[in-house]
């Protein structure tokens, strides 16, 4: 799960990570307060949406007085912002986070992610801040530090302050450096975060340590221990498939193609895209229906697939072992009987029950295609897709 910068700033702050001052805005006018709340000369004011490449894309703006701050908020609210993360589609604004403006001497880049490696939690830092991590370990390798952080014992300060002294910071500031790393890295491991990144962490001139914007995300699996994480999730920023995914329980995760997958298991999803791609077609989603799928769970997976309108074929392909394959028959069958599809189907069946599926599946009188084995899932899914589309063209062109 993702949250905004702001939300990020402000859990960080809670553990000892210095921040600039601001402000959350809904409207022009508020931005404006906020930047007269704030006091100072300058403001800053950003965009809140889930992507990095925010100021490449316009999503940051530099202002002079409040009348700027104004004209800024309104310009970016409702504006869809395209950066290389987000893809054609975008992200649309609305909230602003205005800050004022510090004086820069130094860019740092401090991140915590887990290294699933070696299974620890890993300190990734750089001396070229402002860039994105991918930039700099393509330009500057040479300045990354990686540090992993042992879990019995946690972070130690002196292994937060060889991490400070590698980024040649000045003896005055390596304190003030090292507590930094020390509170991410608390946050990091008290709130179920899966990264922490502060990009820029900067020096001012004045000699003090401030994260000038920061990105958190957390585990998925985590939040039900974590409901204060969990009210910050804005699902404007997300998929509304997955979103709708997620509410209902299922693992979603929306694709280009048009051939849908339901599956269990996310090792058997990523194979069955597999398959589905070297059969020659796209698949048009990963969705993981995960153990102990009733017939009710199955049914809502169907109506989720069939409500991505690029669907043009569905693949089921369901291996039981905590699941039964006569519940997921069971379940594709309510699943045509409440909402008639129209696209080509396939469904493979195997392990508990499976017999007990096949036979419900061939009783039901419904155009289901059946496969033994995933390969033959694969080819006869595509094989009654590109027949299917064949089908449609021949009779758009006879209209």
């Amino acid at each position: 799960m993702d949250i905004h910068e702001y939300q990020a700033k402000e859990i960080l702050s809670g553990f000892g990570v210095p921040v600039p001052r601001g402000g959350l805005a809904y409207s022009p006018e508020q931005a404006a307060y906020r930047a007269r709340e704030i006091g100072g000369s300058q403001w800053v004011v950003k965009a809140q949406v889930h992507t990095g490449g925010r100021g490449k894309a316009g999503g940051v703006k530099f202002c002079n007085d409040d009348h700027e701050v104004h004209d800024a908020a309104s310009e970016l609210f409702g504006k869809r912002l395209v950066t290389h993360q987000t893809g054609p589609e975008g992200k649309v604004v609305y909230r602003v986070f205005v800050e004022g403006t510090v004086p820069i001497e130094r860019e740092l880049y401090l991140g915590l992610v887990l290294d699933r490696k070696t299974e620890r939690i890993m300190v990734v830092a750089s001396a070229a801040g402002g860039m994105e991590i991918e930039e700099i370990a393509e330009t500057e390798p040479d300045t990354i530090i990686r540090s992993v952080i042992e879990p019995a014992v946690g972070i130690q300060a002196f292994q937060a302050r060889e991490i400070a002294f590698g980024l040649g910071i000045e003896p005055a500031q390596v304190q003030q450096v090292a507590e930094t790393i020390i509170g991410c890295y608390r946050a990091f491991r008290d709130l179920d975060a899966t990264m922490v990144e502060i990009n820029p962490l900067v020096i001012t001139s004045e000699g003090s340590v401030m994260a000038l914007d920061a990105k958190m995300n957390f585990d998925d699996n985590a939040m039900f221990r974590r409901p204060n994480i969990s009210e910050l999730r804005d699902k404007s920023q997300e998929d509304p498939r997955e979103s709708q995914a997620a509410d209902r329980g299922l693992s979603y995760v929306g694709l280009d193609g048009n051939i849908g997958c339901i599956v269990n298991g996310a090792g058997l999803a990523m194979a069955t895209m597999d398959m589905i791609k070297q059969s020659g077609g796209e698949p048009a989603n990963f969705l993981d229906i995960g153990g102990g799928a009733t017939p009710e769970r199955v049914a809502k997976a169907f109506r989720l697939v069939m409500s991505d309108k690029n669907v043009e074929a569905i693949l089921v392909n369901i291996f039981a072992g905590i699941n039964r394959c006569d519940w997921v028959a069971e379940g594709v069958i309510k699943a045509l009987e409440e909402n008639p599809v129209n696209v080509p189907l396939v469904v493979r069946l195997a392990g508990t029950n499976v017999e007990e599926g096949r036979k419900i599946l061939a009783q039901s009188g419904l155009p289901i295609i059946r496969a033994a084995t995933l390969s033959e899932a694969a080819e006869r899914i595509v094989a009654a897709w590109q027949n299917d589309l064949k089908h449609n063209v021949k009779l758009v062109n006879a209209t």
